[in-house]
């Protein structure tokens, strides 16, 4: 082909025999046309990585190597210890090798439901309840799918993987989770593994967000400045950090590109400009890692929100809270079981803190003080006595130097108070013998502050509402400050507790009240 391009490309003129006449033929080269060039459209190119997102996935991978290797050396622990619970210590090579098999089995299985399950999902790395909520769904079903295989296949070992290999094995994966998750969260006190951000929107809203985002110390957003939907670059106050306005709500992805970041969140978008954020998504691709949404549904979380797909409108569902039922069934027994327990050992300290008090202070050693519980019935509620025996007659000449939030009387240094008192106080175990209300049925061991008579005469109708269930022995409110707390947040704290509750809710206010307990913060 090469030699006829070459020939039809010269110049010449070939005589071909001569007809009648003696006429002579001439023939003449033909044009060949150039082939054309193969062009890239840089529209139609894939967006390539770019080094913020790179950064971001470095720091997801190196801590997802670390829970594999957790993970995997807590499922091979379980395995070993349920087999060696059907062998026994000693056996010979040939008796061990059948439960080593199974035990593989088992451990291969539990890996890829973890795997399958998503418990290394960035979305939860940690996240804690969700993380843990996690490991518990793929646990158990790994465990029902072996369960069905050991006795479809009649394999032996199923009692063993059970009884031993399943709690052993939850246990450490937890364990180990928060372990890692304690560790990462002081990472990003020291500014590692975190999210760059950037948020879009009104300069109300951003406000808001920024506000919101910072107030959890273990969050996983370092935001590093906003783009508003008006003109003005005045940058934006919370909590004594200025964040600088780096441009217009449009520039967001142009912005976000130059300053590095990782994560764009978007309170709210431009008034009239229905595909603002697919077209922000489609900017971000390559850049960014995540795409936040807010939507301003104040103190609305956890099992109440709920996303429901619809085609071309994702739609967020949330539940209208309700005061009774099976779940406040399962929360009174609850109470009952755990006060049960906990009076037991109350019981053998209640003689000492009685003598120590009553060395201290003559009066008696408990103090009973009329609450209001739900629907606005009336209690007396127990406490052990902490000040002196006329510390009622002497509150109105200490009114004057009140330091409480709102309708609460409370004083840093309140002279009523014993030394005895203080250290009852101190540490909470004045309240002990509130457990005695929990099995009456007036209080429940999680649930709102238990309010004074004189402080439900001030409220509004909104407040009204932390009456809808049993006031609690710990809440939000004590593991949040206590009596360090504004009267707003205060009630605002009782008001996401009863709209929000769950059992998981309550189980994580008592672990962190024990924790509070040891280290005490606004307890006076």
């Amino acid at each position: 082909m090469r030699a006829v391009d070459r020939g039809l490309n010269q110049t010449a003129s070939d005589a071909a025999p001569a007809g009648a006449g003696g006429v002579t033929r001439t023939l003449r080269r033909r044009p060949v046309p150039s082939r054309p060039a193969f062009e890239v459209l840089p529209a139609a190119t894939a967006p390539r990585v770019q080094p913020s997102l790179e950064r971001r996935r470095l720091w997801e991978r190196r801590y997802r190597r670390r829970l594999d290797l957790t993970d995997s050396v807590s499922v091979t622990f379980a395995a070993a210890a349920a087999m060696m619970f059907e062998t026994g210590p000693v056996v010979s090579p040939a008796e061990l090798a059948g439960p080593a098999r199974i035990g593989v089995f088992v451990v291969c299985a539990w890996l890829t439901l973890l795997w399958l399950a998503h418990t290394r999902e960035p979305a939860v790395l940690g996240a804690g309840s969700a993380e843990y909520k996690r490991i518990g769904h793929a646990t158990g079903l790994a465990f029902g799918i072996l369960s069905t295989v050991f006795i479809l296949a009649q394999l032996p070992g199923l009692r063993a993987q059970l009884i031993v290999a399943l709690p052993a094995g939850l246990i450490a994966l937890v364990f180990s989770r928060w372990l890692w998750r304690k560790q990462l969260i002081l990472d990003r006190v020291h500014g590692e593994c975190v999210s760059r951000v950037i948020v879009a929107g009104t300069r109300d809203d951003v406000e808001y967000v920024i506000e919101k985002l910072v107030e959890d110390p273990h969050h996983a957003y370092h935001v590093i400045g906003a783009t508003t939907t008006d003109a003005s670059t005045q940058p934006i106050l919370v909590a004594g950090v200025i964040y600088p306005v780096i441009g217009s709500i449009h520039s967001t992805a142009a912005h976000g590109r130059a300053s590095g970041a990782d994560a764009i969140v978007v309170a709210s978008t431009p008034e009239g400009d229905r595909d603002f954020v697919r077209r922000l998504g489609w900017e971000l691709e390559g850049t960014a890692a995540e795409l936040v949404l807010c939507n301003r549904l104040t103190d609305v979380a956890g099992p109440r929100l709920s996303l429901r797909p619809l085609d071309g409108l994702p739609l967020v569902q949330v539940k209208i809270p309700d005061f009774e039922g099976g779940v406040h069934a399962i929360k009174r027994g609850m109470d009952v079981v755990l006060s049960l327990l906990a009076l037991v050992p109350i019981a053998l300290v209640t003689p000492f803190i009685a003598i120590a008090i009553k060395l201290d202070s003559p009066g008696p050693v408990l103090f009973h003080q009329l609450r209001v519980g739900r629907d606005g019935r009336r209690f007396w509620m127990l406490k052990f006595r902490t000040m002196c025996a006329d510390a009622e007659s002497r509150r109105d000449e200490l009114h004057a130097a009140n330091e409480g939030a709102g309708p609460l009387f409370k004083l840093k240094r309140d002279p009523r108070v014993t030394r005895v008192g203080a250290v009852l106080r101190k540490f909470s175990i004045d309240e002990l013998p509130q457990f005695v209300n929990v099995l009456r049925g007036e209080m429940s061991i999680v649930g709102p502050r238990p309010p004074l008579p004189t402080e439900v005469t001030a409220y509004d109708g909104t407040v009204y509402r932390r009456l809808y269930i049993k006031p609690g022995i710990t809440g939000l409110w004590q593991i949040s400050g206590r009596s360090d707390l504004s009267w707003d947040e205060s009630v605002r704290l009782d008001l996401r507790y009863v709209e929000n509750w769950s059992i998981a809710t309550d189980l994580q206010i008592m672990w962190r009240t024990a924790k509070v307990m040891i280290t005490p913060r606004g307890a006076y």
